[in-house]
């Protein structure tokens, strides 16, 4: 099972690295905001902000966001789709699913409803044990009366 998960992990990371992919997942995170600005985008889908701003510039160059700077922070700016990201999107998932319903080409459509179930339990039993796993926050004040007391210990 772990060489499988791993080898399917491995497949979909190189193709996340490629164009299609990346710019999909950028025009999603902007698509789910309605606006947004390239931090919470970098942050939203866990890269650098730099590659963030490379996408965003080729999405502005092919007419697909446009970008304004923010009235509260005019260092920054806010990225909004175009009808023509939109129309991206679409093509791009239409794409994505053909490619993988050729991959399931040969599958009994059973088969395809319990893998999905079987994905979806994987990712709840994921986020239950991770959050199962993080360790309550201390305030500042409990950390620095602990510190205290670790001091006066000594």
């Amino acid at each position: 099972m772990a060489a499988a998960l791993i080898t399917t992990k491995q497949s979909m990371d190189r193709v996340s690295r490629k164009g299609d992919a990346s710019r999909l997942m950028t025009l999603y995170a902007i698509a789910a905001r309605g606006e947004s600005n390239p931090k919470t985008i970098s942050d939203v889908l866990g890269v650098h902000a730099s590659s963030v701003t490379r996408q965003i510039q080729a999405l502005q160059q092919a007419g697909q966001v446009t970008v304004t700077t923010d009235p509260e922070d005019r260092r920054s700016c806010r990225v909004k789709l175009t009808g023509s990201g939109r129309a991206e999107i679409a093509r791009l998932q239409e794409q994505g699913l053909d490619r993988f319903a050729s991959f399931v080409a040969n599958w009994d459509a059973e088969e395809v409803r319990e893998l999905t179930r079987l994905l979806v339990k994987l990712e709840e039993s994921k986020a239950a044990v991770n959050a199962a796993a993080k360790p309550a926050r201390a305030g500042w004040r409990e950390k620095k009366n602990n510190g205290r007391e670790a001091k006066a210990e000594r």
